[in-house]
């Protein structure tokens, strides 16, 4: 018995062994599959590392881009900023009809019998007196204004009677119409669609017209002192690089160029684009690249970078959406900002511009409802820097006749002076004479603090030039007009000024006739007298006898 129980405890024991063992084995197992787990998830990681450093060596794309505006956001004024009844211009000519400066507001109106335009001081919100006063001196529709950007009070307006005209506006507005201009510029045989400021020097003005010719005009002289004629039709955008030594231009046969103003030489081959369709142009200040805003091969809106050194092909293109509104480009070269504003719609889309890839950084859109005719941007040292503010558009809605300011503003929560956001700018004096700039010269504009001078008082006097104005109004029709009539309002008085002098005509003809016919009565009325025979009878006698 006891060996048998003996027998049965040992086989017991042993069997009471087996599942401790087997623990023990799993135990084991589990522990060599958390090693292996370990040793895997330790050669995982390193291999991630080695991916890691070796996309980073090879990606030009940083895995994180940090901007100081990818936060900028626009802000429409309060209603009691807006600027209200006023009679926007219904004309279709693809331009702004607005400009504006630290003092002033341009609008181009709609009028009847010639081209008037408004100008409004900046602080004077509120509805506009339908009767306000006007600066109305061309004969035809006035199709571009620009502010001199060194005079405040000077502005230049171009028309379609084939003119150039520099007003001077007194400070703090009209008082009454305005009709007698500073200085008339003729010089195009077509009307005038676009005038342009240089840059950096004093009393040079570019004008292009509808003739296929861009003039520059000296006011020192009052007289154009070259003409540029590449182009074969149409020009459509003119803009010009920071320091005013080279010009870009779109045009309507396709193609853009990169002219020196100077001499009139196409420093870029022209180039033909299948693929974009330039519309408008626009220098990118010292990054020695161009952006165009045009349409694709299928009418869809896109924009286009260029190396201004080589327009064989663009850097990039991206196409924007398939809306039909002309696109105008925007840019502000202290914050690298592109801003693009369709012709027609609410919306206005803003990029950062890199001389590295992408180039070309999506920040944001700003949406409105209202559709925009055109848009005037507010000078650097006309901005409020206590908001953070780094742009300023003046959206003109002609459908509520009304202009509403939009303000682009960083957010920041300090409220004292942001550097990094205002860096050295544009000021308001000029860095060359006109003499010095048509010698040759080229130099950079004079920068300025916003911090400290951006409410300094401008002391540039404009003085204009003294010419003889000569007499040349023959029956009412002015002999000092070079050009022939272009637009349907010029041609409408010249034929009632010519129905005129054919009425006159005819009715001097008449009396002449008239006149004519009585002496030729009286003539045979004399003829005819019995004085006369009896005289001539007794005559007669006298000699036979």
């Amino acid at each position: 018995m006891k060996g048998g129980c003996g027998r049965r405890t040992l086989g017991e024991k042993r069997e009471r062994e087996k599942p401790m063992q087997a623990t023990q084995a799993g135990k084991l197992d589990a522990v060599r599959k958390l090693k292996k787990i370990q040793a895997l998830f330790v050669d995982d990681c390193r291999i991630q590392r080695v991916v890691l450093k070796t996309r980073r060596k090879m990606s030009w794309r940083p895995t994180y881009r940090s901007s100081k505006f990818r936060n900028v956001y626009g802000k429409v004024a309060n209603r009691e900023h807006f600027f209200e009844g006023i009679p926007i211009t219904k004309n279709v000519h693809d331009n702004h009809f607005c400009a504006v400066n630290a003092k002033f507001l341009a609008i181009v109106t709609e009028s009847a019998g010639g081209g008037t335009f408004v100008v409004i001081p900046v602080t004077q919100f509120g509805r506009i007196d339908p009767h306000y006063p006007k600066v109305c001196g061309h004969q035809g529709n006035v199709l571009d204004i620009k502010w001199n950007p060194f005079h405040d009070n000077i502005i230049a307006s171009c028309s379609e009677d084939a003119s150039v005209r520099i007003w001077e506006i007194p400070d703090g507005g009209l008082r009454r119409n305005l009709t007698e201009s500073v200085l008339e510029l003729y010089g195009h045989s077509r009307r005038v669609g676009l005038i342009e400021w240089h840059p950096t020097t004093s009393g040079i003005l570019f004008s292009a017209g509808y003739d296929y010719k861009i003039l520059i005009w000296n006011l020192e002289i009052g007289e154009p002192v070259k003409m540029i004629d590449c182009h074969t039709d149409v020009i459509l955008c003119m803009s010009f690089n920071t320091e005013g030594s080279l010009l870009a231009t779109s045009c309507k046969d396709k193609k853009l160029r990169v002219i020196e103003p100077r001499s009139g030489n196409v420093l870029q081959q022209e180039a033909n684009f299948k693929n974009h369709k330039v519309s408008r142009v626009v220098f990118l200040g010292n990054m020695k690249r161009l952006l165009t805003t045009g349409v694709s091969r299928w009418n869809t809106r896109q924009i286009a970078l260029w190396d201004q050194e080589d327009l064989s092909m663009p850097i990039i293109e991206e196409e924007i959406d398939g809306l039909s509104g002309l696109l105008f480009p925007f840019y502000d070269a202290d914050t690298h900002m592109l801003y693009l504003a369709g012709k027609g719609d609410g919306n206005i889309r803003y990029y950062e511009i890199t001389l590295e890839k992408p180039y070309l950084q999506y920040l944001m859109e700003f949406r409105s409802p209202a559709p925009q005719k055109g848009l005037g941007v507010m000078p650097k040292h006309g901005l409020d820097v206590g908001a953070c503010e780094v742009f300023r558009f003046y959206k003109l809605v002609t459908l509520k006749g009304l202009i509403e300011p939009i303000s682009m503003i960083v957010p920041r929560r300090s409220e004292t002076y942001q550097e990094d956001i205002y860096p050295m700018t544009s000021g308001t004096e000029p860095a060359l004479s006109a003499d010095e700039w048509l010698s040759g010269i080229n130099r950079g504009p004079v920068l300025m603090s916003l911090k400290e001078g951006y409410n300094r008082p401008n002391k540039l006097v404009f003085k204009a030039p003294v010419k003889e104005k000569k007499g040349g109004v023959v029956n009412g029709i002015d002999l000092l007009e070079n050009v022939p009539p272009r637009t349907e309002n010029e041609l409408l008085r010249m034929f009632f000024r010519q129905q005129e002098e054919l009425r006159r005509l005819k009715d001097e003809l008449t009396q002449r006739d008239i006149k004519i016919r009585q002496l030729e009565l009286e003539l045979n009325n004399i003829r005819n007298s019995p004085n006369i025979n009896n005289n001539n009878n007794s005559s007669s006698n006298g000699s036979s006898i």
